[in-house]
């Protein structure tokens, strides 16, 4: 009872707020649109903070996608989203707004479904919102149902929890740029994952909230094996951003460890469901007898006998 009035506030609560702060988000595309036309004349950037701001996004992404797409040639404008909520707070709304770009969103509840699609933006833009949990078995036919398209400008993916195996799993797009959250608390140094389950859910899984998605190390494989290079993420330590191989020429290449943020985000939890407010090197000790799955070996150990905790 207390979770479904949590978000039947946090539904209207949105819906008054889009409606009353149309303004504020005008001059906001407006500001986001000066400094990406600013952005895409810097060359040789040694951080992508550089080039970071927000609009729409969680942190910097917003300017960091439009840094990324002014250097390299992107046919076809289509991006691909999935875990994004209600879609006020995305890696690729500004993108739909101010590029015009058309985009697939998904997300696994039907409530985040209809708000997007009784938003302005949903006959505004040629977005299309679909409600699905994503799984191995059907992300691939959900992108295929969208689009035939496989040389797709952008894929972001953000749903805490089988991150890495559904990149990994997908088969029909080859996106130019790829999006992927990662999970600071596994460090940079081991290539790790929560192990593959169909129906796993962060706030299921461990009552912190800490244990989801694969280490930035783990990423950094995959996108190596499936041909991208990867190029940093922001100082939030939220995102990792990759660029296929064939265009990646403009950035540089790092190496897990050398393009490697702690997060900032301080949203662990304690048994009663409130906010702990953990530093991050008091995470791993939480969930230490939770296992993670060796993304190169396939080995399965618990994350105290991983770390040595």
């Amino acid at each position: 009872m207390a979770n479904f009035i949590r978000n039947a506030l946090k539904y209207h609560y949105n819906r008054f707020y889009q409606k009353f702060h149309y303004d504020t988000f005008r001059t906001n595309m407006l500001k986001g649109k000066e400094l990406a036309e600013i952005n895409q004349h810097k060359k040789n950037i040694e951080s992508l903070d550089e080039v970071a701001f927000q609009v729409f996004s969680q942190y910097g992404e917003d300017g960091i996608i439009q840094y990324i797409i002014s250097q390299i040639e992107i046919p076809n404008k289509i991006f691909i989203e999935f875990g994004v909520e209600d879609y006020t707070e995305s890696n690729t709304r500004f993108l739909l707004m101010n590029n015009n770009w058309r985009g697939l969103v998904i997300d696994g509840d039907s409530r985040n479904i209809r708000f997007i699609k009784k938003d302005i933006i949903y006959w505004k833009y040629d977005i299309t919102a679909h409600h699905s949990f994503i799984t191995k078995d059907n992300i691939n036919p959900i992108i295929s149902q969208f689009t035939d398209c496989t040389d797709i400008g952008l894929l972001s993916i953000d749903i805490d929890g089988n991150d890495y195996w559904i990149w990994d799993a997908i088969n029909v797009v080859n996106p130019r740029i790829v999006v992927c959250e990662y999970n600071s608390n596994f460090g940079a140094a081991h290539a790790v994952s929560v192990p593959y389950a169909a129906d796993f859910e962060q706030t299921k899984a461990h009552f912190s909230n800490l244990y989801y998605g694969a280490s930035l190390a783990a990423l950094c494989y995959l996108a190596n094996k499936k041909g991208y290079d990867f190029i940093g993420t922001a100082s939030a330590g939220v995102n990792a951003f990759f660029v296929r191989k064939d265009l990646a020429g403009p950035f540089i290449n790092y190496t897990a460890a050398g393009g490697f943020h702690q997060s900032v985000n301080k949203s662990s939890k304690d048994k009663s469901g409130q906010l702990s407010f953990l530093p991050h090197d008091k995470r791993l000790d939480v969930i230490k007898d939770m296992e993670l799955t060796d993304v190169i070996s396939g080995s399965v150990h618990t994350i105290k006998e991983r770390y040595q905790l």
